[in-house]
């Protein structure tokens, strides 16, 4: 597809037409920081940060870990909620010459041991919380993780609440153990800050890598350069009309809340680094809650909310909605899974902001698309291509040609933020890439007015509240059970999440056992989202011609 629409009826305040300097990640951030000085730019729990706190954080971050030996070709991994702690250690880490990678406090143990091994980590950053440290320690015994790296939660929260939250909420703090392995993160930081400069070559120095299951089963480590980030940071501030890059002159206030997780790409794009990017301010939560997210839209008076479906399905739900006062709100940024008309439409009606639909992958940095925050807005789309990026159909079997006229393709695209490729994975990197473009796996249809709809995905992934689920990790597991034969995992729809995993079996000769059973065996082993709606026990699984489970036919057998 050509540039036209875009050019005509391109809708959002800035031209399509765009370049994008390089701009390593920590510049972009000390940049913002040099301009914003004392403005706020973190609320956690009521405990304000500004950007000079934040810088200074950072610097002495970046400091302690050139004092440890770190510096370019090391590779930091965050294992953390949103917590301050994040921001100084994602930034930081890059300033110091590292690359961070971010894993997600729901992994268990294996999963993330073998993403730490896959990663090279050589040192972990977490906190004491229950639900993160044990998981950290074992996979510092069982893996070749050298060093963590431990904060207090209770440090980060104003004064009164720190107090409480050790006095009140002892259960939910894990013991630090006295180990040469495991450092404190204020002893990390206890420096003068005075980094070493480390060269950097934002187009081709790798800043992240982002774990995905990209278009198979497998996760891969999705390498995201420096300007891959700023780039996408910059380009999803060119879309809001209210933003430094569109009123240079008079920005308008910016306060965002910080509910999505910043380990994941979506809300490291939309909340941390677009955020940081346009000096703005980040309310921020450890995890979602839709009591205290309400209670974060009074106090605080946000402008902007992104979140994924089912967030927005749990504020509708909940009892404090009829006592929030959404009247600050100027947009609400919906992704990481279909969003359905009426709860768009429920939600706008209540909040009186426009819930924005926008589309983007782990492989994007973020976005690739998204619709205008004013005027036209096509329900059902993911938007139009945001600046400097191409998007083009090409044909469902065979992506090295166009697809044909008036037909869906398989969605392509091309712009500064599309990743360097598959960490140590260089023939998955040249399967989703076709002569530079990257393949989305969706099946879309572009209208006249640039607008995509996607009608289909050739993957086989499952989007539960916008985080991905690997059917084939869910089917290893039930292969561990005795009794089972054979194993399917497809994703059936959810009024609340979106979809949810669904299991099928068979079951082996002389073997016997419940579905009911089964399910109650294999979800503890599972991440809370990864966990199965139900197990199906059945007589026989749906098998191709030459013998191969059928997941195709098994979904057309359960009419999703």
């Amino acid at each position: 597809m050509n540039a036209t629409p875009w050019a005509t009826n391109y809708l959002h305040p800035s031209k399509w037409e765009q370049s994008f300097p390089p701009l390593s990640v920590h510049d972009m951030f000390l940049r913002s920081a040099t301009r914003m000085g004392g403005a706020p730019l973190a609320d956690f729990m009521g405990r304000k940060y500004s950007y000079a706190d934040m810088e200074m954080g950072v610097r002495k971050f970046a400091r302690g870990l050139q004092l440890r030996g770190i510096g370019k070709g090391d590779h930091i991994g965050l294992f953390l909620p949103n917590v301050p702690h994040y921001i100084v250690a994602y930034y930081g880490a890059m300033l110091a010459g590292a690359t961070v990678v971010n894993f997600s406090p729901l992994y268990m143990v294996d999963e993330l041991s073998h993403q730490v091994a896959d990663s090279g980590t050589s040192i972990l950053v977490t906190v004491s919380a229950a639900a993160l440290l044990p998981t950290a320690l074992k996979v510092l015994d069982k893996s070749e993780l050298g060093q963590l790296i431990v904060g207090s939660v209770a440090e980060a929260l104003p004064r009164l609440k720190g107090l409480a939250y050790r006095l009140f909420k002892r259960s939910e703090i894990a013991t630090i153990p006295a180990d040469n392995r495991i450092t404190r993160f204020r002893d990390v930081i206890a420096n003068d800050g005075k980094v070493v400069p480390v060269p950097c070559d934002p187009e081709r120095d790798i800043a992240q890598l982002q774990y995905t299951g990209g278009t198979t089963g497998t996760p891969k480590g999705a390498m995201l350069t420096h300007q891959n980030i700023s780039a996408n940071a910059r380009q999803i501030n060119l879309i809001d009309p209210h933003s430094r890059a569109n009123q240079p002159a008079a920005p308008a206030e910016d306060r965002i809340l910080g509910v999505l997780p910043f380990f994941h790409v979506f809300a490291n794009a939309t909340v941390l680094n677009r955020t940081i990017d346009n000096g703005g301010k980040i309310v921020m939560l450890p995890r979602f809650e839709a009591t205290a997210a309400l209670k974060a839209v009074n106090r605080t008076k946000v402008t902007a909310m992104p979140g994924v479906p089912t967030m927005y399905q749990a504020l509708l739900d909940n009892a404090e909605l009829p006592n929030t006062d959404f009247s600050s709100l100027r947009a609400c940024i919906s992704g990481g899974a279909p969003l359905a008309a009426e709860l768009k439409a429920r939600f706008e009606g209540v909040a009186h902001a426009a819930v924005i639909e926008g589309y983007g992958l782990t492989e994007s940095s973020g976005v690739i698309s998204c619709n205008p925050y004013e005027g036209l807005n096509k329900t059902g789309s993911i938007g139009q291509p945001i600046p400097g990026t191409h998007v083009r159909l090409a044909d469902k079997e065979d992506p090295s040609k166009p697809a044909p006229d008036g037909e869906p393709g398989e969605l392509l695209a091309k712009g500064p933020q599309i990743m360097a490729g598959y960490w140590n994975k260089p023939e998955a990197t040249a399967d989703v890439f076709v002569d530079g473009w990257l393949r989305t796996g969706d099946v879309a249809t572009i209208d006249g007015d640039g607008f995509i709809f996607i009608v289909d995905r050739l993957k086989d992934m499952i989007a539960v509240g916008g985080f991905k689920v690997f059917p084939s990790q869910v089917e290893d597991i039930l292969y561990q059970h005795p009794a089972v034969k054979e194993a399917l995992v497809i994703g059936v729809p959810d009024p609340y999440s979106g979809e949810r995993p669904k299991a099928f079996v068979t079951l082996n000769d002389g073997q016997s056992a419940s579905g009911e059973a089964l399910a109650d065996w294999l979800n503890p082993q599972l991440g809370k989202h990864e966990r199965v709606l139900a197990v199906v026990v059945r007589e026989a699984l749906p098998k191709t011609m030459i013998g191969k489970l059928d997941r195709k036919a098994l979904r057309v057998e359960e009419g999703v």
